[in-house]
């Protein structure tokens, strides 16, 4: 016999798909059943071999190719690196050490070895900075072994209020962080963001470490605290891999999502522990191909996919797998959503292995969000939401409804698949 909660999941899910804003298929079937029956959608392009099981070796390969770094000492380093003490870093916390890191980057990226290291045991106050390519070397290194530490007087952005530490049109770019941090000190945007002050208006805060237009990218051991909005930002790049990055900002810190996908194709977020105040991952606006694995989220919004900025044409999400994430305690689970208004589509996605504990919201389509001040108005137009798998999906919930989908009139959700739902 179901668990009494799974039953009252299903008669609610039931009851929305009965509508005419969603369709879906409960089935014990293959789930290449469910692909064939699906109208309009070609199995043999759904889901290409990127988005496969993960490959261990892979994956140990990985690792392996980064390990050559972890004896690195300070504030020596090895013959042609650069190192940002050589262009007077201070590294006490209390100087401003920009100009340092400004002067350093432009000899990094102007070599033939290319690889910037910032020494380990210090900390380096650096305002908005760019780091920009291309650069002349094949490939290039940036080893984080120290703290970076971002300026907290609003002033300094003036110039650009989105970025804090900008990486732009760097390829082949590799980021070593497993034995530093970066903090974004976002204690100030906080108490003046519009979420948690009422009185204060919505003004945006910078993004804490912003890659832009970074082809081959790899990410590994990543360590952001602490952001001053968003802490990585993955912007308009292509194939990207980003190993064991570890963010944690207080829950009531307000839009600090951790890891943020957009515009990007052939990206694997592998084993990253996030604790924020926001959406631990967050994949939207032209991104394809898109695999997390390994995760681990909570505090924060949970997992999310979709469209935002509704009324402008925006370009497609599809292609994306979440397999084997632990979730504790966060606002939501897994999540779709969408503006009203928007256009394009969301679709060829799937949820699996996903355990919850004290989870609200586990399982959330929503082609009606809305997260303004002013209630937003209803809208013929849509995004559109199909084929969505939701497969071993377990655990806890802190609410009464574990599965909510709140479609469109106009463009309902199209081949929603439920399997191996057990929540209480």
């Amino acid at each position: 016999m179901l668990p009494q909660s799974l039953l009252l999941s299903l008669f609610f899910c039931t009851f929305i798909i009965s509508s005419p804003f969603c369709s879906s298929s409960f089935l014990d079937e293959p789930l290449s059943n469910f692909f064939e029956r699906t109208p309009a959608y070609n199995p043999s392009t759904a889901y290409p071999s990127y988005l496969g099981t993960i490959d261990k070796e892979r994956v140990d390969d990985f690792k392996g190719s980064l390990e050559r770094y972890d004896h690195l000492g300070t504030p020596a380093t090895s013959l042609g690196e650069v190192n940002v003490e050589d262009f007077r870093a201070e590294g006490v916390g209390d100087t401003d050490d920009t100009e340092a890191f400004k002067k350093a980057w432009k000899e990094t990226c102007s070599s033939d070895t290319a690889v910037l290291v910032v020494p380990k045991d210090k900390t380096y106050n650096v305002k908005p900075i760019t780091f920009s390519g291309p650069c002349k070397s094949d490939s290039v290194t940036l080893k984080i072994l120290g703290k970076i530490e971002a300026s907290d007087n609003p002033a300094d952005y003036a110039s650009d209020l989105s970025h804090w530490l900008l990486f732009r049109n760097i390829q082949n770019f590799q980021v070593e962080g497993d034995q530093g941090t970066i903090d974004g000190k976002g204690e100030i945007w906080w108490e003046n963001s519009c979420k948690i002050n009422k009185a204060k208006p919505c003004t945006k805060a910078p993004t804490a470490v912003s890659f832009v237009q970074c082809d081959n990218l790899k990410l590994h051991g990543l360590r952001v605290y602490n952001a001053q909005e968003m802490h990585v930002s993955i912007e308009k790049s292509v194939n990207v891999e980003a190993f064991n990055v570890i963010v944690t900002s207080p829950e009531k810190s307000s839009n600090t999502e951790g890891i943020h996908v957009t515009s990007s194709e052939n990206v694997h977020i592998i084993e990253p522990v996030i604790k924020t105040g926001d959406d631990c991952i967050s994949i939207v606006d032209g991104s394809k191909n898109v695999k997390a694995t390994g995760v681990t989220c909570g505090p924060g919004h949970g997992i999310s996919v979709g469209i935002l900025e509704g009324g402008k044409p925006k370009a497609p999400v599809s292609n994306v797998l979440v397999d084997h994430a632990t979730l504790t305690g966060t606002n939501f689970g897994v999540r779709i959503k969408t503006w009203q208004g928007g256009s394009g589509n969301v679709d060829n996605i799937v949820f699996e292995h996903v355990k919850m504990k004290g989870v609200s919201n586990p399982i959330i389509i929503d082609q009606n969000y809305c997260d303004q001040e002013t209630a937003c108005k209803d809208q013929d137009s849509s995004v559109q939401i199909r084929n969505v798998i939701y497969k071993d999906i377990t655990g806890t919930s802190a609410t009464k409804n574990t599965t909510i989908f709140n479609c469109s009139k106009t463009f309902p959700c199209q081949g929603i698949m439920l399997k191996g739902i057990n929540l209480s």
